[in-house]
């Protein structure tokens, strides 16, 4: 076995053990604390240029009320039984 090869599966031994902390670590959150969720977004077509600004909406903590009252409008709505459009 050459040292690329060893290399190469060093790491992704390092990925599963990673993959694996944060599914115990996420496991764990929603057992002890409020539920919550993690919502993958990929910049839109054609917004390459707002990539550094799409990268910060992450820690924008005006960005992320919006998106919490968002969830709450949806929550409401279906509590009430309301058709959400599609």
């Amino acid at each position: 076995m050459n040292i690329k090869k060893i290399k190469e599966w060093l790491r992704s031994r390092k990925m599963k053990s990673e993959e694996k902390y944060e599914e115990t670590k996420k496991e764990f959150e929603m057992a002890m604390g409020k539920p919550f969720i993690t919502i993958k977004i990929e910049l839109p077509n054609g917004f390459d240029d707002l990539r550094a600004h799409f990268l910060s909406l992450e820690k924008d903590e005006q960005f992320l009320n919006e998106v919490r009252d968002l969830i709450k409008k949806r929550l409401v709505h279906e509590r009430r039984g309301v058709k959400q459009p599609s």
